[in-house]
């Protein structure tokens, strides 16, 4: 996985020293930008929400670490202390630093410090898919589907018809809204099981509740209450029609 990053150090040299290392032997690690003062690396840190790591100097011109990291408040990434000093440890570890690498930088400690913070990264990757796992609730009737920024519930009574496109799925809504997500039709087949949800096409997945007609034929079609035709293939119309037994 890449992990999006800045790089916060005052001395220039330090920086290319860092970057240098970083292509090198980190190829994971993508830099988004470089700061050398607390109120550069704010803005940076402000002006990019999907920051995953910051290797961060403590001694700067105009403020420290410390206080860069107090006005950031909240802190959704992970931090690198990279420091001469090694009397800062115990605050870096109070302000929660996933690793401290002392100048001059050692290029297997740089390693293992980034590979320590990509197991985490993975870890809370893996625990938030678990979370955004489409699942329905046979007792709410509501569905997760991911999003960037987390997930969106959604009543599945409200889903007209889910369409395949390529490893997206189209879900379609009885409010004329249509999400695209980016997983495969069949997750959702999975995910809606038990949900009166029928596989007519292998590329349609239907509401039965929304189905208004059935049109005979070696699939057949059938006609939504939006007035939506979609083909049964033939495969499929012996279970599409075991909803209405």
């Amino acid at each position: 996985m890449k992990l999006k990053s800045i790089i916060v150090e005052d001395e220039e040299t330090s920086r290319e020293i860092l970057k240098n290392y970083l292509k090198k032997y980190c190829p994971n690690v993508e830099i988004l930008g470089e700061a050398a003062n607390v109120d550069e690396a704010l803005i940076l840190i402000r002006n990019n929400n999907d920051l995953d790591l910051v290797f961060l100097d403590v001694e700067m011109p105009y403020g420290n670490a410390f206080d860069l990291l107090d006005k950031v408040g909240d802190i959704d990434f992970e931090t690198i202390f990279v420091t001469a000093y090694n009397h800062y440890a115990i605050e870096a570890l109070n302000a929660h630093a996933s690793y401290y690498l002392m100048k001059p930088i050692s290029i297997d400690d740089l390693i293992k410090a980034v590979d320590y913070v990509s197991e985490i990264k993975m870890k809370e990757d893996a625990l938030q898919d678990q979370i955004l796992v489409p699942k329905t609730n046979t007792v709410n009737g509501k569905i997760t589907i991911p999003q960037q920024d987390g997930f969106e519930v959604l009543e599945t009574a409200n889903i007209m018809y889910c369409k395949a496109d390529d490893n997206y799925t189209e879900i379609y809504l009885n409010n004329n809204k249509k999400k695209l997500v980016s997983k495969t039709l069949k997750y959702f087949e999975e995910a809606l099981n038990g949900s009166n949800f029928a596989r007519v096409h292998k590329s349609y997945l239907v509401n039965v509740n929304e189905v208004t007609k059935y049109l005979k034929g070696k699939g057949g079609s059938v006609v939504l209450s939006n007035g939506k035709q979609i083909m049964v293939s033939a495969s499929k119309k012996a279970n599409f029609l075991s909803y209405f037994k």
